[in-house]
């Protein structure tokens, strides 16, 4: 209901708009709002104003004779990178550079939370796994199992590249190379093309504005503190499963994961923090 009356609000306001400057601006709490007067506007928001330029600021062109048809409008949403899909049953696969030197064939899906690699795949990256490496916990077809996490340099497909993507490494029985999960995927919006056999990555960064602190929307900053925080929740359940009594190597294990997650729960709220994000996108 609170966007359906915002839109009506915008609805009215248009065309009064035609008479006067329009000033747009964001809250701290997210919301969007318009006012005809500056002064109308919180100082501490002032810095931060969109004017929209109304019908009398539109320059009329010389010639009056020759009228141009008006040019589309360019869409806010930036150009998408096409990706080319291989099916195999009914996965379809993306080829995936690794670090920028590897190649592989990975099964997309956006039902894991992370991407995937084998351990072969891992070798050959140069990975180490180590007493301080976080291990999560996985399901497979013969049970419970946790698994290393590991961080990528960047994983790019076609165009599209992420950096610092987190993965798992685990050989999959079907012999597949892995999986590309959210970890690379939840940093774009994805369609799907399954008649062509195509998959389109549009990126979620854009250009910091108020509702777009940092470059990206609410549904990223939303999706991002989601991701960890649900991750850390479920590590802390695991931990009590296992507890004192529970293999000491597993316990480590845990332990080190949660701690990784975090320090990357931190290291998002100090980002988020300086980008201006709002509390209520952080929860």
């Amino acid at each position: 209901m609170r966007y359906i009356a915002l839109f009506i609000l915008i609805l009215i306001i248009l065309p009064l708009a035609g008479y006067g400057e329009m000033y747009k601006w964001v809250d701290e709490e997210g919301t969007v709002h318009f006012a005809d007067d500056l002064s109308n506007i919180p100082e501490k928001y002032r810095p931060d104003v969109e004017m929209r330029k109304t019908s009398k600021e539109i320059s009329i062109p010389e010639n009056k004779e020759k009228k141009t048809p008006p040019s589309t409008p360019k869409t806010s949403e930036r150009e998408g990178f096409e990706v080319d899909l291989l099916r195999r049953g009914e996965l379809w696969m993306a080829e995936v550079l690794l670090n920028g030197r590897l190649k592989r064939h990975l099964i997309v899906d956006s039902g894991a939370s992370f991407s995937l690699i084998s351990r072969e795949t891992a070798k050959e990256l140069g990975l180490t796994i180590d007493e301080n490496t976080p291990f999560i916990p996985g399901a497979t077809v013969s049970g419970f199992i946790l698994t290393p996490l590991v961080t990528l340099e960047s994983v790019r497909v076609g165009n599209a590249e992420a950096r610092n993507v987190e993965a798992t490494i685990y050989t999959m029985p079907s012999g597949m190379d892995g999986l590309l999960g959210n970890s690379f995927l939840n940093k774009f919006k994805v369609v799907l093309d399954s008649i062509n056999g195509k998959m389109t990555l549009f990126s979620m960064e854009g250009i910091p504005s108020p509702d777009r602190p940092g470059g990206y929307g609410r549904d990223y900053w939303v999706g991002q503190f989601r991701f960890y925080n649900r991750n850390l929740k479920d590590l802390k359940k695991l931990k009590a499963k296992i507890g004192n009594q529970g293999p000491r190597g597993e316990l480590i294990r845990v332990n080190n994961a949660i701690r990784y997650f975090e320090n990357q729960l931190s290291e998002l709220d100090r980002r988020a923090s300086f980008a201006g994000v709002p509390r209520n996108w952080r929860e």
